[in-house]
């Protein structure tokens, strides 16, 4: 029997031993970079063809990783694999598909150091915010696991004379999986193994700027020895690969992370029925973000300032649950904001090799040019109290940038901009601080701070968002404690790490006997 599933620690890196432990990651890393990594179909490493690189975005010139580059040939032989092993898979126990992810996540432990070298390089996390990544990717094995051990059990279902009914829930059969570049362990981890623990069979499509990420995961699926095809590793640009793995008539679930852009060409391309295809096919879509933190006159100015520096630029705001609003009553606005931007002066930017670094770089050069584009039109149009530029030429580092006196209606408080920037709003009222926070086409996470009693309970009535943290900040959803997905344009509300999660990649099946 299987212990109760506990959130995966966070390492403490005030110890010198992970200190050094995860120095001799970094190492390791950097002394395999540059490998050529293939696409594997049904179990077979394919290296020729086109390749496309993994660059480091602290050192923007330093590759990572070279992979194959996959096409649409690839794409349509991948969709055919999947389908043929899906009949094998699907009817494979339950609890043995459990195992090979209670397996992945003692390997995934073992190996915690190094993977989040691997994201500390790739996608330029700081040490802390890639820890966290690789303990949530164990939280999500460790989860599901179990989780498809207690769906696999007898359902309740109301006893009925003279008969026996029995609800099943069967996998759905090619699931696509296309996970997003920030979060590359955790959620690429959490959706395919999701859909593999359901006995659907999987192409998994990685994000082009984190891959090796993902391939270090593969090779922990080939140490267990998932059997081949039932999740194939085809790496490439959407516009070779994407519509057609979408569109396939055989394809059966899309699994998707990403920006409401491409999570809404998904949904439409989704919804059109192709030759051959006999069902309506299933999205699960988690998109973007504009997530507010709320403080009224009556909140602990201290903790919210924390709670706001820390939603704001975590993993340098490029989350989709990051703080980019700041609403705050119009009686403690100035003294809150003075506050904001002395702890947010003190985040050191660089390279995050080292453990001093807070903000690394963000993700690439169209990430560096939108953000920065954002930046001067929040400087036309507001008020700038701190960073606003570039910091340095070796990689895509930005400061830390705040506004002021934004309004509510404003360019930078509606967009998502998915870097290190927070607008500051003043607000009238605790109304008028509920109306703007529910302002705009998104509805992922919020928080709000406030020592009065009843204005929490309006906020958990109130506040339109999937996930509303009170008294603290807005990000680090655990898995199992608090199910994440939002509202409105952030998706269709999925709750990855909840119970729910798992019945997405099923469809229930009700049979009755009559004796």
């Amino acid at each position: 029997m299987l212990p109760e599933f506990r959130n995966e620690p966070f390492t403490d890196f005030s110890k010198p031993e992970n200190r050094a432990a995860m120095e001799a990651a970094i190492e390791k890393v950097h002394g395999e970079l540059g490998k050529r990594y293939p696409i594997v179909i049904d179990g077979e490493h394919i290296l020729e063809g086109d390749t496309f690189k993994s660059y480091n975005p602290a050192r923007k010139d330093e590759v990572i990783g070279e992979f194959t580059k996959g096409t649409k040939e690839m794409a349509l032989r991948a969709v055919d694999v999947a389908h043929e092993r899906f009949e094998e898979w699907r009817k494979v126990d339950p609890n043995e598909r459990a195992r090979y992810l209670i397996r992945a996540a003692a390997i995934l432990r073992r190996r915690k150091f190094e993977f989040a070298a691997w994201q500390v390089v790739e996608v330029s996390k700081n040490w802390a915010e890639a820890d966290g990544d690789v303990a949530e990717a164990i939280d999500f094995l460790e989860f599901y696991g179990r989780e498809m051990m207690r769906i696999s059990e007898p359902q309740p279902v109301v006893p009925y004379p003279g008969e026996e009914n029995e609800l099943y829930y069967v996998p759905l059969g090619v699931s696509v999986v296309i996970p997003p570049w920030n979060f590359p362990g955790a959620i690429m981890i959490g959706m395919t193994t999701a859909a593999v623990v359901t006995g659907n069979t999987v192409i998994l499509k990685p994000a082009s700027t984190a891959p090796t990420v993902a391939w270090k995961f593969f090779e922990i699926l080939e140490e267990i020895m998932l059997p081949a095809g039932v999740v194939n590793f085809l790496p490439g640009p959407g516009s070779a690969i994407g519509d057609t793995i979408v569109d396939h008539p055989k394809t059966r679930l899309i699994a998707f992370t990403g920006s409401k852009e491409i999570g809404l060409r998904i949904s439409n391309r989704a919804a059109q029925v192709n030759d051959g295809q006999i069902w309506i096919k299933r999205t699960i879509l988690e998109m973007g973000g504009k997530d507010f933190i709320l403080v009224d006159e009556t909140a602990d100015i201290e903790a919210a300032a924390d709670g706001i520096v820390a939603a704001a630029y975590g993993f340098q705001g490029q989350k989709c649950s990051a703080c980019s609003r700041a609403i705050i009553h119009e009686s403690i606005y100035d003294e809150l904001v003075a506050k904001v931007v002395e702890r947010s002066k003190k985040i050191k930017v660089g390279e995050p090799d080292h453990m001093a670094s807070g903000m690394g770089a963000v993700i690439d050069q169209w990430a560096y040019e939108n953000i920065l584009g954002y930046i001067e039109t929040g400087k036309k149009e507001n008020r700038l109290v701190l960073g606003g530029n570039k910091a340095g030429d070796g990689g895509w580092f930005i400061e830390p940038t705040i506004f002021a006196d934004v309004d509510g209606n404003d360019t930078i408080a509606q967009e998502e901009i998915f870097g290190p920037v927070l607008a500051c709003i003043k607000c009238s009222s605790f109304e008028d601080g509920i109306k703007i926070a529910n302002s705009t086409e998104f509805g992922l996470t919020g928080a709000l701070f406030s020592s009065d009693r009843r204005r929490l309970e309006i906020g958990r009535r109130d506040l339109h968002c999937g996930n509303l943290y009170l008294n603290r900040k807005c990000t680090g959803a655990l898995v199992g404690v608090q199910p994440f997905g939002g509202f409105n344009m952030s998706g269709t509300d999925s709750k990855a790490g909840g119970r729910d999660y798992l019945l997405l990649f099923t469809q229930g099946k009700s049979v009755t006997e009559k004796f």
